[in-house]
């Protein structure tokens, strides 16, 4: 199935239909052989999963991206670019998510990333779906990479000004990231605080997301789209059993 300029309406109509999205998300520089990547991928994609977001922080080159993608793209599941940077975009994908990294203190991630990207991401013939990226709490590779100022965790009401403030800017999606390798998840009254102060805009969730409960009380408190990540390299049977999870919210 082609998916270009799709995307963002696929999306669209499950949320409205009241489904939880669930993206799988791959770091190509974590893709050790190529030739497991598409057993990986078909596991996923049986389970459930909703589309594929593919990128990462660090140690990323667009012939990674292109390798991964060109592998994914088989699934016939969206394939949806994370980049860090301008170097983890590609032409083999559908869409990608054009993100702002509003709590930085580089101004390269808030606007100078993105328009070195903007005219790549037109020749590509890429979707934007336009995203707000938020750090909040721990952080990880992306906060550090990123020279975030991370939002406390015990602090809902800022993530909520933030969160308004994308919105009011025209952001369809908000993503509030706990950072790979979290040792927990955005906390559920943090999700219900943001999510009950926004209107318009689609909440994003990932990080330290590694098991079923987690998914259960993302969705309670509001998020309509939540991203696993680092369990499907340590356990890619967890991985199913969270996408399993996730499409059984209606």
């Amino acid at each position: 199935m082609m998916w270009k300029s799709r995307v963002g309406e696929y999306i669209e109509g499950k949320i409205n239909e009241g489904e939880l999205i669930h993206l799988s998300l791959i770091d190509p520089a974590k893709v050790q052989d190529l030739r497991s990547l598409p057993e990986m991928v078909r596991r996923l994609a049986d389970a459930g999963t909703d589309a594929f977001l593919v990128g990462g922080s660090i140690g990323v080159s667009e012939s990674d991206v292109d390798s991964v993608v060109t592998v994914i793209r088989e699934s016939n599941k969206p394939v949806i670019l994370f980049p860090g940077n301008v170097n983890g975009l590609s032409r083999m994908a559908d869409a990608v998510l054009f993100m702002s990294l509003l709590n930085s203190d580089d101004i390269y991630y808030i606007i100078g990333a993105q328009i070195v990207g903007a005219p790549i991401v037109k020749k590509y013939g890429l979707e934007p779906l336009p995203t707000a990226y938020i750090v909040v709490g721990y952080g990880g590779t992306a906060g550090f990479i990123g020279k975030v100022r991370a939002l406390p965790i015990e602090k809902p009401e800022i993530g909520a000004a933030y969160a308004l403030a994308a919105e009011y800017l025209g952001m369809k999606y908000i993503y509030l990231e706990a950072g790979s390798g979290s040792p927990q998840p955005i906390t559920p009254q943090y999700i219900k605080y943001v999510s009950s102060t926004i209107s318009k805009s689609h909440l994003i969730i990932g990080g330290g997301i590694r098991k079923p409960e987690d998914i259960v009380k993302i969705a309670n408190a509001g998020a309509h789209i939540v991203v696993t990540g680092n369990i499907i390299e340590d356990d890619l049977s967890r991985a199913e059993e969270l996408i399993r999870t996730a499409k059984r919210f209606k």
